[in-house]
């Protein structure tokens, strides 16, 4: 019981930290283009990642976990960066909740097809049922709908969910951190050129507030929150804590509330509470 409420505890505080990703890519690409912002943000993390490595004389992976670790990078690193950077340029950051909503239920499957879990029925009850009341508050958020950006999302969330579930499975072995850090390590090589190639013509003109959301986004959402996310994957369960990601959009709201004075409505917190039950059903139903 013990370990288990440290796996969900961990997951929570990654999902917090998560929360504020979209937001900030969205202000990033204001001024930056997504490719750039991708590597750049990528490169960053891997420079943190490689020194903290060195620093706490981590051992290498072993050549059996290098396809693992490259999945990760793949999934995490580039896939999900720079399909939502893409797609941001579309749609709104509002609207991306319809596909966060999609996330929990993707990691799930990729925990069963790829870590070996068999949730029982009921958890896919809850689970569907939480993310089609994330995607139903979206749409009925009235945002609008781009066939590009939409295609582009799902993309995003496949690619994520394939990364979750594979570092998960890794961290069980290597530990949290040092697989997010490693696969980092992995794609700094290709992300640093495609950084340089990409660099923008001019630096004038840059807001402050690209810059800060490049930096949430490179030290943040790119290392620090996967040290707390897949370390509750790994402990929690893949498909159960999988499902805190259900709480993600709401958090974001949370936070555009307090930061930003945005009104919060009744059915948000209607929506929000709801899907706490099916997190606690998912939750108890997982193994």
């Amino acid at each position: 019981m013990k370990t288990s409420l440290e796996g969900w505890g961990s997951g929570l505080l990654g999902v917090v930290i998560f929360s504020g990703s979209l937001p900030a890519t969205r202000v990033a690409i204001a001024d930056f283009s997504p490719i750039f912002l991708t590597s750049a943000r990528a490169v960053i993390a891997a420079l943190l990642a490689a020194a903290l490595l060195f620093a706490l004389r981590q051992p290498k992976p072993s050549r059996a976990d290098l396809l693992s670790l490259t999945i990760v990078a793949l999934g995490v690193v580039v896939g999900f960066p720079l399909l939502t950077a893409l797609a941001l340029q579309y749609i709104t950051a509002a609207h991306s909740i319809v596909f966060v909503g999609l996330l929990p239920l993707a990691t799930a499957i990729f925990g069963v097809l790829r870590g070996g879990e068999r949730p029982k029925p009921l958890f896919w009850l809850f689970s569907c049922l939480g993310s089609a009341m994330v995607v139903g508050f979206a749409l009925n958020s009235g945002a609008e709908i781009s066939l590009v950006g939409d295609l582009l999302m799902i993309a995003a969330i496949i690619a994520c969910g394939l990364g979750y579930a594979e570092g998960a499975q890794l961290s069980r072995r290597l530990g949290g951190w040092q697989v997010i850090s490693w696969a980092l390590v992995i794609a700094l090589p290709p992300m640093a050129i495609v950084a340089l190639v990409s660099l923008p013509a001019t630096w004038a003109g840059i807001t402050g507030g690209a810059w800060a959301g490049l930096a949430y986004v490179s030290v943040f959402s790119m290392l620090v929150g996967f040290v707390f996310w897949y370390r509750g994957l790994a402990v929690g369960g893949i498909a159960a804590v999988g499902q805190l990601q259900l709480l993600q959009p709401f958090f974001g709201l949370l936070l555009a509330a307090v930061l930003l004075h945005e009104k919060v409505s009744p059915l948000m917190i209607a929506t929000t509470l709801a899907i706490v039950l099916c997190v606690a059903g998912a939750r108890k139903f997982a193994r």
